[in-house]
């Protein structure tokens, strides 16, 4: 057995000066291995405007790789800029995910508009860096993973990982919306698609992880790494109703699997709990995983989802 053991907070974003389009909320980390560096990619948030509507940018922290919690810098900018109008990623870019792809960086990347008879749709678009993973240009105006007759809506979370010589993305999809007390809430299922060249994808078709609290769970940010001999899947997942504070709020859930494709889920072994005080004794969230320098390390959310930055974990045991 294993279990993660909490280093810290390195970034809060509420400390950050001169950038007002980062005033709060570091969502979804997701990192990026340099030289000398961990980059840090997350979503944050300027202060709402005067209707209290919020829009989302996509950003980086550089945590120094001997030592993840000293931060070394920031982005200067988003590292994308907003759609235009009527574009799918017209009010915001939340999540986002990057690979090395020979001597450029590919950035997937969710896109999300308002909607009138619900909060917000989402699609997934791609990106392209060549200045180091600073900046990104859109492949186009449109995404490359959008709505279906059986994906119909709120298609986000991307995570892309790299196996066996091909593409994998493992996203969600919303699979219908609630009404709670008058408040359309989604329900979103973990899915998987499949990539020769990052660019046109074979969907799965069909949900990876079986829902285990309630049927209309809602799962997010399916992260997998590989050890061991089989593929490991750490994620989070919530109740459909009440889940903003500690008692319906996300927790970390865990999976395995020999080919990548079928999921055996085994929560009990997600190895981290909320804690008993602090910036994560409500919830944890947003799981990402990812090697560095002989370590396992996580890189995940607390309290209101990463409303006071991201907390990172050290794996106690191996996988």
């Amino acid at each position: 057995m294993y279990h993660w053991k909490k280093l810290g907070r390195p970034f809060i974003p509420q400390e950050v000066q001169g950038r007002p389009w980062l005033a709060e909320f570091a969502q979804a980390p997701a990192t990026l291995i340099l030289d000398d560096r961990v980059r840090v990619y997350f979503s944050c948030r300027p202060k709402p405007d005067e209707r209290g509507q919020y829009t989302s940018f996509s950003a980086y922290v550089d945590l120094d790789r001997g030592q993840l919690l000293n931060v070394l810098d920031f982005a200067e900018q988003p590292i994308l800029p907003l759609g235009d109008t009527g574009c799918f990623d017209e009010f915001g870019t939340y999540p986002v995910s990057v690979t090395q792809a020979g001597a450029a960086h590919v950035a997937y990347y969710a896109g999300w508009t308002r909607c009138e008879s619900v909060p917000f749709n989402v699609a997934i678009g791609r990106a392209v860096s060549t200045d180091g993973g600073r900046t990104f240009q859109k492949t186009g105006p449109g995404p490359v993973l959008a709505y279906t007759p059986d994906e119909p809506f709120v298609i986000s979370g991307p995570k892309i990982r790299r196996f066996n010589g091909q593409w994998w993305l493992y996203y969600i999809a919303g699979r219908k919306w609630k009404m709670v007390d008058g408040r359309a809430e989604p329900v979103y299922k973990i899915r998987m698609a499949i990539s020769e060249d990052g660019i046109h994808w074979q969907r799965q078709h069909r949900d990876l992880i079986e829902s285990r609290i309630e049927e209309d769970e809602a799962q997010a940010s399916p992260d997998v790494i590989f050890s061991g001999g089989r593929y490991h899947m750490f994620f989070c997942y919530r109740h459909s109703a009440n889940y903003r504070g500690k008692d319906g709020g996300y927790r970390i859930g865990y999976a395995h699997s020999a080919d990548g494709l079928h999921w055996t889920r085994d929560d009990a072994q997600a190895g981290l709990a909320i804690s008993d005080d602090g910036f994560d004794n409500e919830m944890v969230a947003y799981p990402h995983v990812f090697e560095l320098d002989g370590k396992v390390y996580m890189a995940y959310l607390g309290n209101q989802v990463g409303r006071h930055g991201f907390g990172i974990a050290e794996l106690q045991g191996q996988l």
